[in-house]
């Protein structure tokens, strides 16, 4: 036997001769319309299976997150939140985390800035660099000077003098006791100074008072002492400034000069004065606040709370507003354009969830905002052909919860958790010799079915040509 021979003796795929295919094959119809049917499934499949081929898939896993050094215990909040009706003087911003580390993170920065009750920027709040020496143990043994204002006589008395500086206050609070007698001296001093009877006056409101509490709603008085500036040719949509300087006689009576000043043109006109220079605003029109900050904060649980703190006032919760709206909530550095480009829809949504929500409380019912964000890291690898380094991002959950309670201060509580797993995502291509094993199963599989659905209708029209030749069908 020779070596060609030998070869041949192992072919699998033995053919008839040719002068035998005649003779022992025949074609069908069924055969023909079997194999047209399995011709177009096979390129179906085919066509399928390449377009499957081509088009990438993105397989996701998570791993336990772990840290290569104490830099990276850290995490950067980035926040801005702009709050309608609380004042950027009294606005505290405090981090903590549950680890016992309170005011964490508030060496970054913080910056707030001024709006009016229309939500326009006035400008940047800048904190007094030290605090304000209030006159404490005065003393004023005279008549009371300061006009008595009241619901009924509020804008008789408002149109009746060029400016008139109003105090809102409540006998219960602390402050306001230390000013009642510095306010009856400054009203005096006011009104021996300037003689004209229809210049400036002082005035005071009792915000506990029946006759004069619709006052204090009209106006959101919700800290005490509370000194606005109304003027004779005020609107009805007038904002009235308010005064955050020095509680003496000799700051109230330096400022409120300014205001007599303005009146008989000697100065401009403003809202907003400064009375000794020092780049801290006196008195301003700024009803809210905007707030917004990046802080480095330890990767535990913990929370970013913002509520009204004063170290001169006192607060009325009932009437204190934390409504909100936040503008930006995110974790981590701060994403290239082409890094937004990169994440998929679904994780890019997920960076700022909370963005450009707002959130309303009920007037007059102490509300508490809080909400619980869950932090997750999330590692995107772009394909190798974009060339572009692997994106990390922080997406995050968040639940929203409103608390109503009496006695409760009023408070956004933004409590957030950062797991300890990274979610990442990268691109999987399909192997190309499972491509072709694919092929062959399809060319193969296709082939087997249609034989075996061709041998089965064979044998059952033979079978029914048998039974018709013997008259068994009836």
């Amino acid at each position: 036997m020779s070596f060609l021979q030998a070869i041949k003796s192992v072919d699998f795929y033995r053919k008839l001769k040719k002068d035998l295919q005649q003779e022992l094959t025949e074609a069908s119809a069924i055969g023909a319309g079997l194999s047209l049917m399995a011709a177009l499934v096979m390129l179906f499949l085919i066509f399928a299976e390449f377009s499957t081929y081509l088009t990438p898939t993105i397989e996701s896993k998570v791993v336990l997150d772990h840290f290569e050094n104490s830099v990276d215990d850290t995490l950067q909040v980035n926040f801005n939140i702009t709050f309608p009706h609380l004042k950027c003087e009294y606005a505290s911003v405090d981090a903590t985390n549950f680890m016992g580390t309170h005011d964490a993170g508030l060496a970054a920065r913080v910056s707030k800035v001024k709006l009016d009750d229309a939500g326009a920027i006035l400008g940047k709040h800048v904190d007094p660099k030290k605090e304000a020496k209030h006159t404490l143990n005065e003393k004023h043994d005279g008549p009371e000077s300061a006009l008595q204002l009241t619901t009924d006589n509020f804008e008789a008395k408002h149109h009746q003098y060029d400016v008139m500086i109003v105090n809102f206050f409540a006998p219960w609070c602390h402050w306001c006791q230390k000013l009642a007698p510095v306010w009856e001296q400054s009203s005096q001093a006011i009104g021996e100074k300037h003689t004209d009877d229809n210049l400036i006056a002082l005035g005071k409101v009792d915000c506990t008072a029946t006759e004069s509490e619709s006052l204090c709603i009209k106006y959101r008085i919700d800290a005490f002492p509370t000194i606005l500036v109304f003027r004779k040719d005020d609107a009805g949509t007038t904002q009235h400034e308010s005064y955050h300087g020095e509680r003496s006689v000799k700051a109230i009576t330096g400022w409120a000069d300014h205001f007599v000043a303005q009146e008989k043109k000697e100065i401009p006109k403003t809202r907003t004065v400064d009375t000794n220079k020092d780049g801290v605003a006196d008195s301003h029109t700024g009803v809210g606040c905007m707030i917004s900050g990046l802080l480095h904060v330890q990767r535990a649980p913990g929370m970013l709370k913002i509520q009204a703190v004063s170290g001169s006032h006192d607060f009325n919760w009932e009437t204190m507003d934390v409504s909100h709206m936040v503008n930006h909530l995110s974790f981590g550095p701060f994403l290239s354009e082409q890094a937004w480009m990169v994440l998929p829809p679904h994780i890019a949504a997920s960076v700022g969830a909370l963005d450009d929500r707002s959130f309303t409380s009920d007037q007059h019912v102490p509300t508490t905002h809080e909400h619980y964000v869950k932090v997750v890291r999330h590692e995107v690898s772009p394909p190798s052909s974009w060339k572009v380094d692997p994106v990390t991002s922080y997406g995050y959950v968040v639940h929203s919860n409103n608390i109503q309670k009496e006695g409760e201060v009023p408070t956004l509580r933004l409590n957030y958790d950062i797991l300890p797993i990274v979610v990442s995502f990268s691109e999987k291509k399909q192997a190309f010799y499972h491509f072709i094993t694919q092929l062959c199963a399809i060319i193969g599989g296709v082939f087997t079915v249609a034989g075996i659905t061709a041998s089965i209708m064979d044998k059952g029209l033979h079978a029914m040509r048998r039974k018709e030749e013997l008259g068994k069908l009836g």
